[in-house]
């Protein structure tokens, strides 16, 4: 069975985080230059919840607020869904499916953050792991050596 844990293995666990107290602006160039659909917030080392490209849709355009002048921990989504780094690729799928998110932060204990997990991240990975099975299947089939 496939889990997170593989997932941040292939992709690495590196975690972007942004002040609560920045700018909606700021958060947005951080995502752009590092092509990330979302941030963690923090303040302190605690966790205080995740900014995605949805809370910009939803939060800043769509109430019509200057990016410039809004805070990242006003329109941030504080309620977070996570995982735990043993968790199966299904079953954290299924959760992102059900309860329409695309990125669940991947904890080692109640504390600690491993790394970030989108729908993307998730889809790659079953890709990957697909045509490495094809692969193995066309060997069998031909009598070639993997």
């Amino acid at each position: 069975m496939c889990r997170v844990i593989d997932i941040l293995n292939t992709k690495g666990a590196c975690i972007l985080t942004i002040n609560p107290q920045a700018s909606v602006h700021d958060a947005a160039m951080v995502m752009n230059e590092h092509r990330v659909g979302a941030l963690i917030v923090a303040w302190r080392g605690e966790i205080e919840g995740i900014f995605t490209e949805r809370d910009i849709l939803r939060r800043v355009v769509g109430e019509m607020r200057d990016p410039v002048r809004t805070c990242v921990g006003d329109v941030m989504t504080a309620e977070l869904t996570c995982c735990h780094v043993d968790t199966s690729i299904e079953d954290v799928a299924s959760v992102m499916r059900r309860q329409r998110i695309r990125h669940v932060p991947v904890m080692t204990d109640a504390t600690h953050m491993a790394g970030l997990v989108s729908i993307g991240d998730i889809n790659a990975y079953r890709v990957q792991d697909q045509e490495c099975t094809i692969r193995s299947l066309e060997a069998y089939l031909y009598g070639e050596e993997i």
